[in-house]
């Protein structure tokens, strides 16, 4: 047998699996990391461009609101025209252009390696350039994630890499076109982490970091610095009631989270249901873009103007509620129909209008608080991602004053949509793929166990020259776990000479098999070490296609101190399952025994 796979090809423990290859790796994603700067830039021009073209018929590359526009009825056409181009390019481009782009990086990672088709780095952007301009109510930031990811993929390809190593710069290149957009570096990390990494690891936070810092510091000289929506810093001090009144928009941003991500699958579904090729969903969609754009002209467009008009001053009644509502239904229809664009900004913007009508009735701290706070926290509820959304927010505004109501509304909200909704707006739709994600990133019960706290150590041991009784008595060795599968051979210093396989050693001595004991003998068995994690075990197995190991000392491989297999391994996942079953009360009340001393002298005198 090789010995490839034995315990002493090996390293030692140590806390994390990193070697040297995450060097090369942190200097191809700095190199990404300029690329997804300049891609942010592309995007956001690309988005100016049509926008300008679409509504103001000029060719110009300066920002301007589609809700400047002096089209009149014409207004209604203008998104139709823009889906159409969009389904004409997903049909006969990539299909895979479709969608909001995180969840079709996430498909990327999970279920294609990592490997993303070169035409899809073209068309994705311009895709959505097309949507955005002619004013569909999305977000730069979903085709950016995949646009980056898809050029980070496309440059892993170039080079000897693993899936793990072609996963890390798909995700880098998605971090640095995010951490580009928005000013926000360290929500890009984030956000890489909690919705596209699947891990925690040095070997693909280091990278994925150097990506998205780089970008960032790129960010200043191709579109100026942070933050993107620059407030008044608030100095809060809050009591009961402003606690009280996070949780209350908390809970309000999390329906809100809910809803929209029911609506969104359900217009999906109706789609789904028309007896129309999907190439004309877009532009289907688009019809209640141009008519609530029409009726409401801020609805129109990314919105990062609305945005910050929203942070910065009190906006009157009939803007919030066209915002909440217009927006809300043009971007669930359209989105729905499986047009190209992104999901932040949106959710930005309709979690400001809910803020800005909850701060006519919440205890007052300030301009902008309550529509920032909200919409933190209709973004942890709809992404399922708590923590990027906190720091997203602090990033868009740089006000440290707001962490502690961003903190308890995100996750308010984040706790009410895991409560109420089996998945995320993202996930959704890898499940209706027929792909199950779990987000819940745990530690491995068979990370924290050793080999030695869960091997058989009372064992039967055999000798080259060993009679057949004794082979017989060897055969009858039972503990908890039933018979011993795999018997070691020692010299008589106890020294490993190999091990023979219980179905090997019944046929010997049934006289079936073998002239002689030392004939089955197996002289370099796959071996296990006693501190070893059970992680490291099980990948052995697997690769060996032995389940059952002998275990050894480090410094002492020919000595053996126990057997371990598939049983064994079991143990930690019954122990993991009991942690979380079990319940049971460790303290118990007691009557203290002075007073126990009163009664019993009490009921000796017979007073009761």
């Amino acid at each position: 047998m090789s010995t490839t796979h034995s315990a002493a090809s090996v390293p030692r423990l140590a806390d994390f699996t990193t070697d040297l290859r995450v060097i090369p790796l942190s200097f191809i994603c700095i190199g990404i990391g300029v690329v997804g700067a300049f891609l942010a830039l592309i995007l956001l021009k690309l988005i100016y461009l049509f926008t300008n073209l679409f509504f103001f018929h000029r060719f110009s590359l300066e920002f301007t609101s589609p809700a400047q526009n002096t089209l009149g009825y014409l207004v209604i056409l203008v998104p139709i025209l823009g889906g159409l181009i969009v389904g004409i390019m997903a049909r006969f481009g990539s299909e895979r252009i479709r969608g909001h782009g995180i969840p079709e990086a996430i498909e990327a990672i999970l279920l294609r390696g990592a490997k993303v088709e070169p035409r899809v780095a073209v068309l994705k952007p311009v895709s959505a350039a097309i949507a955005i301009g002619s004013g569909g109510p999305f977000g730069a930031e979903g085709p950016i994630i995949m646009t980056g990811g898809a050029v980070g993929s496309l440059i892993a390809q170039f080079f000897h890499m693993s899936g793990a190593e072609r996963k890390t710069l798909l995700v880098a290149g998605a971090a640095a076109g995010m951490s580009a957009t928005f000013a926000a570096p360290v929500s890009a990390v984030l956000l890489a982490v909690e919705l596209l990494l699947f891990e925690w690891k040095p070997r693909s936070l280091i990278p994925v970091a150097m990506a998205s810092a780089t970008a960032a510091a790129a960010r200043h000289y191709l579109l100026g610095v942070g933050p993107l929506f620059p407030i008044p810093e608030h100095h809060i001090a809050m009591d009961a009631m402003g606690l009280a009144a996070c949780m209350l928009v908390g809970l309000l941003a999390g329906l809100l989270a809910a809803l929209l991500s029911s609506a969104i699958y359900l217009v999906e579904d109706g789609f789904a249901r028309l007896p129309v090729h999907w190439m004309w969903w877009p532009a289907i969609g688009a019809a209640a873009v141009g008519i609530g754009g029409y009726f409401f002209p801020q609805a129109l467009g990314v919105g990062y103007d609305v945005i910050a008009s929203m942070l910065d001053h009190d906006l009157t009644l009939k803007v919030l509620l066209g915002i909440f509502l217009v927006k809300g239904i043009i971007w669930s229809v359209s989105l729905g129909s499986g047009t190209s664009g992104g999901v932040l900004a949106p959710l930005l913007m309709m979690g400001g209008a809910l803020g800005g009508l909850e701060a006519r009735f919440l205890p007052h701290y300030g301009t902008g608080l309550w529509p920032l706070v909200s919409m933190a926290a209709v973004l942890a509820g709809a992404l399922g991602a708590p923590l990027t959304a906190v720091v997203f927010a602090f990033e868009l505004t740089h006000d440290p004053g707001v962490l502690l109501p961003l903190l308890i509304s995100a996750l308010v909200s984040y706790g009410l949509v895991v409560l109420t909704l089996p998945r995320s707006i993202l996930t959704e739709k890898l499940s209706r793929r027929g792909y199950h994600l779990s987000r819940e990133y745990i530690v491995d019960p068979m990370e924290s166990l050793a080999v030695e706290e869960v091997m058989r150590t009372q064992i039967a041991r055999l000798t080259p020259d060993a009679s057949l009784d004794q082979l017989r008595e060897a055969l009858q060795v039972t503990d908890n776990l039933g018979v011993q599968r795999l018997f070691p051979v020692e010299d008589q210093n106890r020294k490993m000479l190999g091990v023979v396989p219980r179905w090997d050693l019944e046929q010997f001595v049934a006289g079936r098999k073998g002239p002689s004991l030392s004939a089955l003998i197996i002289g370099t068995p796959v071996t296990a070490y006693s501190d070893e994690r059970l992680t490291t075990v099980v990948q052995r197995m697997a690769s060996s296609g032995f389940t059952k190991l002998p275990v050894v000392k480090r410094g002492e491989p020919e000595k053996v101190v126990g057997i371990i297999s598939i049983a064994d391994l079991l143990k930690a996942r019954s122990a993991a399952q009991e942690t979380e079953e079990l319940r049971e009360r460790v303290l118990q009340l007691s009557v203290p025994l002075v007073f126990r001393g009163q009664d019993d002298d009490d009921s000796k005198r017979g007073v009761s």
